[in-house]
């Protein structure tokens, strides 16, 4: 495998370039479609994403790509690039200044790379496995809250939180019960950026995709986070939960999530 530092220049590189486009068309979204009834996609998501993957692309052209706008290249390689261009879209569209680019690398299966870039307060996030975590430079770790109910979570609704039955909103009501405060911001991978530097002491969410959460959960675990399924298993970037939290308080957490 080549120097992991290598890959991580080029991710980064990638992501501040997306980062860049996304500054400067905020608030001049001219194209949205609707992948679903408020699920959005703009030009900027578009533009974003070729410009990720004509960087990556060009220092690793046999390398497999998993994109949210263009799916699965399918190419046959041990290394595959998972990549949200705009994690936050309708936030994005609405002028809202909290989204970012997310960047991960899968090596025969595992995470091995992770970056986040929010571009509007030059949060970068980064995280190589085995090797920690860092926020523009400096090693971050996971908060030292014990109790759940001194915890301040984060969620987030699935795009068909209006046509199913099992939509977060009975573990949402549970978790204001039980924890000292809950906030959604619409951003999974800053969500679980935000536990990973002590801002957030833990999150869950449904119906998630790898490119949600493949970067950040690294980064997450390199920061000395626990992220597992719903029933505690361990997590899957293709299995559409998550559970994820600064270890101390997780048992807590998927006691609470066991209810209904």
């Amino acid at each position: 495998m080549k120097s992991l530092d290598h890959f991580l220049e080029t991710a980064v590189r990638a992501a501040r370039e997306a980062g860049k486009i996304q500054k400067r068309n905020l608030g001049k979204v001219h194209t949205i479609r609707f992948k679903g009834e408020i699920n959005l996609v703009t030009e900027v998501d578009k533009e974003c994403e070729e410009k990720i993957v004509k960087i990556i692309g060009k220092g690793y052209p046999d390398h497999d790509f998993l994109t949210e706008e263009s799916g699965a290249f399918n190419r046959p390689s041990e290394f595959k690039w998972i990549i949200d261009p705009l994690d936050g879209t309708t936030n994005y569209a609405h002028g809202y200044p909290l989204f970012c680019v997310s960047i991960g690398l899968e090596h025969r299966g595992k995470m091995v790379l992770g970056v986040v870039y929010e571009p509007n307060m030059d949060q970068l996030f980064v995280g190589v496995k085995g090797r920690g975590a860092f926020l523009n430079g400096k090693r971050i770790r996971v908060s030292e809250i014990s109790s759940l109910k001194r915890a301040l979570l984060v969620t987030g609704f699935s795009y068909n939180v209006k046509t199913t039955t099992d939509n977060n909103l009975g573990h949402f009501k549970n978790f204001i019960l039980s924890a000292q405060a809950v906030r959604r911001d619409g951003v999974a991978a800053i969500d679980l950026c935000y536990v990973a530097c002590g801002r957030y002491d833990g999150f869950w969410e449904r119906d998630l995709w790898p490119w949600d959460t493949a970067a950040a959960s690294l980064i997450l675990k390199e920061a000395g986070g626990k992220v597992t399924m719903f029933n505690g298993g361990p997590v899957d970037i293709y299995g559409k939960e998550i559970a994820a939290s600064n270890g101390k308080i997780h048992t807590e957490m998927l006691k609470v999530l066991k209810r209904r």
